[in-house]
């Protein structure tokens, strides 16, 4: 006996040997004893789906749309983007920030990104979506122009940069 077990470890022992006496010992129960120490002070939850939730949690407070293709189309973003979010497990929104950048710093991204959104409109509401032409004004009926959309973008932009150390 090392000087480091205590006699209720050797007790403890002398209990489970005779537990197992007459018994088969399978795999399972090996990886039941050393699984019981697998997780301990961890969250079973993988940490990439952890990062996801939070900035989707972010997202559905901080965005306001009515229609909600803007915010189903940005939680696809969210959720198919592992690259991003595995680089900010320790802080989130910094991944949302990334996501959001090219959209507001370079306009063929953030077209492609409205011509999306317009495409899920037109699904949830099973009408025909206005798509917006450059150089032409958006039609008065589309919820989700460029600049409308930028503006929304911006004001989540801001909310993480409110909640951002």
């Amino acid at each position: 006996m090392s000087s480091q077990q205590s006699p209720e470890s050797d007790d403890d022992q002398a209990i489970e040997r005779e537990i197992r006496q007459g018994r088969k010992f399978s795999l399972a129960d090996v990886i039941g004893q050393e699984g019981s120490d697998f997780l301990k002070g961890e969250s079973p939850v993988p940490k990439l789906v952890q990062v996801k939730n939070e900035l989707k949690g972010f997202v559905s407070l901080h965005l306001r749309d009515a229609s909600g293709a803007l915010h189903a189309i940005l939680l696809e973003v969210i959720q198919t983007d592992d690259v991003i979010c595995s680089r900010y497990f320790d802080a989130p929104l910094h991944a949302l920030a990334e996501m959001l950048q090219p959209l507001l710093t370079q306009d063929a991204y953030l077209r492609e990104f409205v011509r999306r959104v317009d495409m899920r409109w037109g699904q949830l509401y099973d009408e025909r979506p206005h798509f917006e032409q450059p150089g032409h004004p958006p039609h008065p009926d589309d919820e989700y122009t460029i600049a409308s959309v930028r503006s929304q973008l911006q004001g989540l932009m801001a909310a993480i940069q409110k909640q951002s150390p």
